[in-house]
């Protein structure tokens, strides 16, 4: 008879290799053999190791035979008794990922020719069904599925089930998880269900744009769609919503553009949306009593549906997001989509982690999931199955939703192959794509030389980075509020600015942050922190309202007038505030709208934002391509500390200034020979001569601002 008192644990470790786990003290003698069992036969393991830890006798033992996936196994020791066979740190082996990678490309749901496959990777799991149910019913029927080659299972319905509503259930481990399909494509309200859909019943006419010139031609606008348009005074009608965000000719207070058509009107060559694709933190049938950013991924390849003027139909939100994007695509815009693939919103509830336990996420050394990106769990993007759901993610949003770009968030816990292998998929389908991501220190047990962080930006040569040191030497610390940089009159930056507008590759120091300027997405304020404003508040509290909108607006021109890529948070062009907060993640609409009012209040300011993006894009010479090329036509002018001067050559035989005075006082400057048209000041900016200098006449450099100059 069994000795119950002796239960103990098995685990599949490796492919060929379990660890049982004796309790201790042990009772009884310790078992001197055990047998590995499966309903087709048995195999005796060999002990190869033993030692103790955390209270029990760790015994790690061999089998030479191949484990039956998918099917139950059971150890039997000499005094009779048996433990299940737990799938352990085996999901987590490189044997395990290249045995069961599945290169096919038809995961989920497929609905034509009159009937249905469903397909679901699951390798680790012993049984599969599906769980149906018919459009508008209540009842669910389920269908059992079969196991295939590399651990896909699946089932054909010999008709089409489209808008049939769908879970999979699935046992592992001896348990039954149920969860939506991960490349679900369509959802229910808030993501409960995933639905079988027809994509081409969403289909909207298409603007396919030509291939994007170079990253350093673009300028970025970044927004949330709700922020966008949920003012009262955004003169928009269909407010907060996708349709809302796509509404052309709106106006403001002043009678004056706000919207889509506002971005158009200032220069933006591409608009980033904050993630769209399905999120945790907003009840999507009372989507106004809540707000969330987005960064609590649910389901990567269903759009959201607080954004849909109807979240209850699944195809309503398709439908709703393709016409928005292709409204921007009319108006020559871009749209860029903020993906979050790093980490999901709760890993236990994810169906990643019920359909394969523990394989999509990384673990530490102790065995317990990793936190380098601060939410609970970092996704394991350098595992086959995983790096290919990304890929096909990817893939899916740009071929179905027609995007031209991504805002990856933070790059740093992704592996630097899986984000070349974005590269890649994005060139193939559509060249010129901009990809962009944070490249941040983050720590994950991935090895420091994989990590896609601006460290191993040489091995990414074509992705940009958030550049941190730009953000930080131009308007001061993040991270310290109080902090002022050289746009805020710190000449102790002085140095690092001239790198940060040269674009961090070297220029000024001897070694340069980046390789190329299309690495360097340059900013001072973005979703994230306080707004430059709030920043400025805290910095200049007792100071009058004229010294903060010149720091103001000589960050942002700088920003624009630096090489690499510049980047705009949406109402940065007319001093967005949020009130002081500085992480406004899930707070109101009040904290986080885009104030169409703060812009009919400040329009010289808008206006002269313009003015310096009509320079930036009427003027190579700002926008170089390459590092040799920014050092062989870009010369310091050597003015006295804390003043910058460049002068730069275009290749038209055109020679340009960039005068930057970031000082309380004025400055008279002498400028190389000949007569030099002024194309901004401190108070005006763009293509058109304001004046001009004549040969050997100094200028006067007012207190915090910028001049730029084209000569005669």
């Amino acid at each position: 008879m069994a000795d119950n008192s002796m239960a103990f644990l098995a685990y599949l470790d490796r492919m060929n290799a379990i660890t049982v786990l004796l309790p201790l003290p042990m009772e009884h003698p310790e078992p001197h053999s055990f047998i590995l069992q499966n309903n087709l036969g048995e195999e005796k393991l060999t002990i190869l190791d033993r030692h103790s830890v955390e209270g029990y006798l760790k015994l790690v033992c061999g089998f030479s035979g191949d484990y039956l996936f998918g099917t139950d196994h059971w150890v039997l020791c000499s005094n009779g008794n048996r433990a299940d066979v737990q799938i352990g740190e085996v999901i987590r082996t490189r044997e395990f990922d290249e045995t069961f990678y599945y290169d096919g490309d038809d995961l989920g749901a497929s609905c034509k020719d009159r009937r249905t496959i469903f397909k679901l990777w699951a390798p680790t799991a012993t049984m599969a069904k599906l769980k149906l149910y018919p459009p508008g019913a209540k009842y669910f029927e389920l269908v059992k599925m079969a196991r295939n080659e590399k651990g896909v299972w699946s089932v054909e319905m010999d008709k089409e089930l489209e808008l049939y509503r769908y879970t999979y259930m699935v046992s592992c481990n001896k348990e039954w998880s149920e969860a939506v399909d991960p490349y679900a494509v369509a959802v229910t309200a808030n993501g409960a269900l995933g639905v079988v859909a027809k994509l081409e019943r969403t289909e909207i006419p298409r603007i396919q744009l030509p291939p994007f010139s170079h990253p350093a031609d673009a300028i970025i606008y970044e927004t949330h769609i709700r922020d966008f348009t949920i003012h009262p005074q955004s003169g928009t009608e269909n407010k907060g919503l996708y349709i809302g965000a796509a509404e052309e000719n709106t106006v403001g207070p002043d009678g004056k553009a706000t919207g889509i058509t506002h971005v158009k009107e200032l220069g933006i060559t591409h608009i980033e949306f904050l993630p769209f694709n399905d999120f945790a933190g907003v009840d999507e049938t009372s989507a106004n009593e809540e707000y969330n950013w987005g960064y609590n991924p649910l389901h990567f390849n269903a759009p959201e549906g607080s954004y849909s003027s109807d979240a209850a139909d699944p195809y309503v939100r398709i439908r709703e997001l393709k016409a928005m994007i292709e409204t921007i695509h009319s108006l020559d815009l871009r749209v860029m989509m903020d993906v979050v693939y790093n980490h999901v919103y709760i890993r236990e509830q994810s169906s990643f982690e019920k359909i394969v336990p523990g394989y999509f996420f990384r673990y530490d050394e102790a065995g317990l999931p990793s936190d380098g990106t601060g939410v609970g769990n970092d996704f394991a993007t350098e595992r086959l199955m995983a790096r290919k759901f990304i890929l096909d993610s990817v893939r899916f949003w740009v071929e179905e939703y027609n995007i031209d770009g991504l805002r990856v968030d933070l790059m740093g816990i992704l592996d630097v192959q899986t984000v070349n292998e974005v590269r890649q998929v994005c060139n193939h389908i559509k060249p010129g794509m901009l990809i962009i991501g944070e490249g941040w220190e983050l720590n994950t047990p991935l090895p420091q030389g994989q990590k896609a962080t601006i460290r191993n930006q040489h091995q990414l040569p074509c992705i940009g980075h958030f550049n941190d040191r730009f953000r930080d030497s131009i308007k001061g610390s993040t991270f310290n509020l109080y902090e002022r940089g050289y746009a805020l009159g710190n000449g102790t930056y002085t140095e690092q600015a001239k790198e940060a507008i040269a674009g961090s590759i070297g220029f000024h120091f001897e070694q340069g942050l980046f390789s190329e300027p299309g690495q360097s997405v340059n900013y001072v304020e973005s979703h994230d922190n306080h707004t430059l404003w709030d920043k400025l508040e805290a910095c200049f509290e007792d100071v009058g309202e004229l010294l903060k909108m010149k720091c103001h607006r000589l960050a942002t021109s700088l920003v624009l007038l630096s090489q690499g890529i510049p980047f705009l948070h949406s109402g940065q062009e007319f001093f967005r505030t949020k009130g002081g907060e500085g992480n406004s993640y899930k707070s109101p609409d009040s904290v986080n709208r885009l104030d169409w009012e703060r812009k009919a209040s400040f329009p010289e300011n808008v206006r002269y934002i313009k003015g310096i993006i009509e320079i930036r894009k009427a003027f190579s010479c700002f926008r170089m391509r390459t590092a040799g090329q920014i050092k062989a036509d870009m010369r310091d002018m050597g003015l006295d500390y804390p003043l910058i001067g460049f002068s730069y050559e275009n290749g038209k035989d055109e020679k340009m200034l960039l005068l930057v005075n970031p000082t309380a006082f004025i400055h008279h400057i002498e400028l190389p020979r000949g007569e030099w048209a002024v194309l901004a000041d401190d108070l005006q900016a763009g293509t058109a001569p304001l004046r001009v200098i004549p040969d050997g006449e100094k200028v006067v450099s007012e207190p915090v601002s910028l001049m730029v100059f084209l000569k005669k």
